[in-house]
């Protein structure tokens, strides 16, 4: 296991031990990432207590069929945006029992750039439920490095926008 392995591990474990104690759900809605960062949250063992269920939409129209992100939305800001981001994280929240969510979409490289977005563009958005309301927090990154590097640290900044929620 590399540093940053075990440093995500860390991670991943201090935020089940968290949503333990607060009895809370967590609910992934990945593009970019590919599952990597439920694959992490699954590795602690006991995280069935706490981990729902991951998606990942690679595709647009996966992200239209499984999480209910609006073509319109697509059509005009594209897959790696606010407006797609938040709305994957709030269509993961309803389609599950979770209490928080987190989503994200991005160009991890090494092609996929297009003007203004360039490689390392992520978008990550957590949401929380809150009876029927949903409350939705969104960060724009520029991460530097090679396709493996963006994805690590896009699951690194995941965790820690859970682990700040």
């Amino acid at each position: 296991m590399t540093d940053s392995d075990a440093r995500l591990k860390r991670l991943a474990a201090r935020l089940g031990k968290r949503l333990l104690k607060e009895r809370c759900h967590v609910v992934t809605a990945e593009s970019c990432t590919g599952g990597w960062i439920a694959k992490v949250l699954t590795d602690i063992a006991g995280s069935s207590q706490w981990f729902t269920e991951g998606f990942v939409t690679y595709s647009n129209q996966s992200k239209i069929r499984r999480l209910g992100v609006p073509r319109a939305v697509l059509e005009k800001h594209g897959a790696v945006s606010e407006e797609t981001v938040r709305a994957m994280a709030a269509g993961a929240l309803h389609r599950s029992s979770a209490h928080i969510a987190v989503a994200v979409t991005g160009i991890a490289g090494p092609g996929g750039a297009v003007p203004g977005k360039p490689v390392g563009t992520v978008w990550l958005g957590w949401a929380t439920r809150r009876g029927r309301a949903i409350r939705i927090r969104t960060q724009l990154r520029r991460f530097r490095g090679d396709r493996n590097s963006v994805r690590r640290k896009t699951v690194r900044a995941a965790l820690q926008g859970l682990l700040a929620r």
